[in-house]
């Protein structure tokens, strides 16, 4: 069966050649992207996208960000989806330079690809099976005012998703420069920890998820004492409950650390809640 992406919108067969040896994302990274998800032939969260996808393209200085709002994402999301004839799926727009040069671009001008794959699930479902983690300490992640950013540049995810399959772990938590707790290799982290949950603050170079956001607006609103903070990685073995968190799949929970073993009752509670959503 052939598929269909947009690229610069235009739908094109996904086996397209479209990228020369120039592209600057392919050359140097330069750009960032968005992970997605479509339900019932809708997109989720389309305002919470937009509005993070503009502020990393800002922060990039990519021009054209004002183009890419809610209105726009939930267009193209839902023409792409109408072709491929997909209901349930998941969404990955990189947004790029479109530009020559070397390291300093000739202009700032905004390309873009939208992709999106199948999936039988019409809602976010917890994992049957408990996450068995292990923290990577080899490649600590800098902490600048481009960690925030989902960015191209994804060696450091690369690195820590060689050692989960060579260690034969479920997932990999990283720490940042300081030693302290991260984030995972694809998702942000929670800590369940005497009744409180706790997640990295955003200045300790954690991704701003946007399911991230979502979860600690979940656990205000149902009054669950909540504090982004910094976290020394130690806590892992006194935690109640660990579960991490993204776009694509809502909460998983983490069943082991170690010899550490974990509850899932919260995490449970709050997928509930995110599907009444």
């Amino acid at each position: 069966m052939v598929s269909y992406i947009n690229f610069n919108g235009e739908i094109v067969d996904a086996d397209s050649k479209l990228l020369s040896v120039d592209n600057r994302a392919f050359k140097y990274g330069d750009g960032l992207f968005e992970s997605m998800r479509l339900m019932k032939g809708q997109l989720k969260f389309a305002d919470l996208h937009a509005d993070r996808l503009q502020r990393g393209m800002r922060a990039l200085k990519i021009d054209g960000y004002s183009q890419m709002d809610a209105w726009f994402l939930k267009e193209k999301a839902a023409q792409l989806a109408s072709r491929n004839r997909i209901k349930h799926g998941r969404l990955r727009l990189t947004v790029f330079r479109n530009a020559e040069g070397l390291y300093a671009p000739t202009q700032n001008k905004m390309a873009y690809c939208l992709s999106i794959s199948p999936s039988e699930e019409p809602r976010y479902f917890l994992n049957d099976k408990g996450l068995i983690v292990d923290v990577f300490t080899e490649l600590p992640k800098p902490i600048n005012f481009l960690s925030n950013i989902k960015t191209c540049n994804s060696l450091q995810y690369v690195m820590a998703g060689l050692y989960k399959t060579q260690n034969k772990l479920d997932e990999v938590f990283l720490i940042n420069q300081l030693g302290n707790l991260c984030e995972a290799s694809s998702s942000n982290v929670f800590v369940w920890y005497k009744s409180h949950l706790y997640t990295p603050a955003l200045s300790e170079g954690c991704v701003e998820g946007v399911m991230r956001q979502v979860v600690s607006k979940l656990a205000t609103d149902h009054q669950i004492p909540f504090t982004e903070a910094q976290i020394n990685p130690d806590i892992l073995y006194e935690a109640d409950e660990v579960f991490i968190t993204n776009a694509s799949k809502g909460i998983q929970w983490v069943m082991g650390f170690g010899v550490k073993r974990y509850f899932n009752q919260l995490s449970k509670g709050l997928m509930l809640e995110l599907n009444k959503l």
